[in-house]
């Protein structure tokens, strides 16, 4: 009898330790391959129409709104943008996660970077000059070496990072400390961290406020950026018609006001009011305009990130890829792809349009199944992701204009005999 009793405590044991771990998984979500396929492919194709719109206007209009009969209209051809940095900066990111997976040693990933051969600017070319002169990453994109680390930078190509990442917020941020530290530091790699989290959610919302509130979840909540990102929703609840007034609101604070534009490379706003700012957090606050006024229409969407004014490509660029990640690629009017040359390469690259599709689906699926989540059949036989759901883990805030103590790293020689690009010079 008391073999017996033993028996069933220990079977009941074991089934309420069952049922415990059962209630302690947590939730699914649920993604079809043809719709993460529209999806991703609407990511790309959005970055490529929104800064293929908006080139012609970059740096042209700064401290003013670029009046409504002064945006160039749309060209079919302006989908075209494999030579412009928006787009082929990713591609060297997604070749490194392609050859090494995402395990992938931030060393390996400066090497990568050092070795690229295309143009750059900015927080990229200063950090690419770091990572050549042997300064390694994390310090390639300190503040100490790099007096970008506050630019746009890593926000204008984090879009890999939630592409490659459907609701798998956490990896998110690992690539955000990997690829976003080459370069950039703070909110400089919060900009492309927000970025980034926007998409991963993308994928499951089509609510654009809450996918604004996913990424806003990947950002440090004590940083000036999340203050940025507060501030955008805010105001645009108390004005949701008048996207101007909260233009002006935004110029204010976040182009004038020195506590927030604290003279890294981007300064506070002159006398003159002619000041260029390629600060992550003003240039930001456009991509936020963009999606919050655009009120589900692409065309608007694009236009106002742009006529925002300053880095005007990048801008739309990003919106214009968060907004078609949202909507899918069968949703993007012909008048935008109509044109799209599928051969031609991203510059100093292999990746040409299809082959970036075919390697972000590589990508999921293997981070999928390395997130904990499975690969299911549904009725029909269709592949489908089962995601578990992630509560991001953003970590303590840095600041750019008080940062932290440098890590001190820097490359072998053994690591430096494996940089071999000289690269050419900046042109702009």
């Amino acid at each position: 009898m008391a073999s017996q009793v033993t028996k069933a405590l220990v079977v009941g044991l074991v089934l309420a330790a069952a049922g415990l771990n059962a209630l302690a998984e947590p939730p699914a979500r649920r993604l079809p391959l043809s719709v993460f396929q529209d999806k991703m492919k609407g990511a790309w194709l959005g970055q490529m129409i929104g800064v293929g719109w908006g080139l012609p206007t970059e740096f042209k209009t700064v401290s003013a709104i670029i009046p409504d009969d002064k945006m160039p209209p749309w060209n079919p051809g302006m989908v075209n943008q494999h030579g412009n940095d928006d787009c082929y900066v990713e591609m060297t990111f997604m070749k490194t996660l392609e050859t090494y997976g995402f395990d992938v040693p931030i060393r390996q990933a400066g090497i990568d970077f050092a070795n690229s051969g295309y143009p750059l600017w900015h927080a990229n070319n200063a950090g690419r000059t770091n990572l050549r002169k042997g300064i390694a990453p994390p310090d390639s994109g300190h503040p100490q070496f790099n007096k970008h680390a506050d630019d746009i930078d890593y926000q204008i190509e984090a879009d890999f990072s939630g592409i490659v990442s459907p609701g798998m917020v956490n990896q998110v941020l690992a690539l955000g400390g990997t690829f976003g530290r080459l370069m950039n530091y703070g909110d400089g790699r919060y900009g492309g961290q927000f970025v980034g989290g926007m998409y991963a959610e993308a994928y499951f919302e089509s609510d654009v406020v809450k996918v604004i509130e996913a990424g806003l979840a990947c950002v440090p909540a004590e940083s000036q950026y999340a203050e940025m990102v507060r501030d955008m929703l805010k105001w645009h609840k108390e004005n949701p018609a008048e996207w101007e007034k909260t233009w002006r609101r935004v110029e204010d604070k976040y182009h004038k006001d020195p506590k927030y534009t604290h003279g890294l490379c981007s300064t506070p706003w002159a006398a003159s009011g002619k000041s260029r700012s390629i600060d992550a957090k003003l240039n930001g606050a456009y991509i936020i305009m963009g999606l919050l006024y655009g009120q589900g229409d692409p065309d608007k969407t694009m236009r106002i990130a742009c006529r925002c004014g300053q880095d005007s490509d990048c801008n739309p660029s990003n919106a214009g890829g968060v907004f078609f990640a949202i909507l899918g690629a069968s949703k993007i009017p012909e008048r935008f792809v109509e044109k799209l040359d599928l051969q031609a390469k991203y510059s100093h690259t292999d990746y040409t349009v299809p082959k970036v599709y075919e390697v972000s689906e590589m990508l999921v699926r293997k981070a999928v199944l390395r997130g904990g989540g499975k690969i299911e059949k549904d009725a029909a036989g269709e592949d489908v992701f089962v995601i578990p759901a992630q509560t991001p883990k953003p970590g303590q805030a840095e600041k750019s204009y008080e940062p932290g103590p440098v890590a001190d790293s820097k490359f072998t020689a053994e690591e430096m005999n494996k940089i071999t690009a000289a690269g050419p010079k900046p042109t702009k």
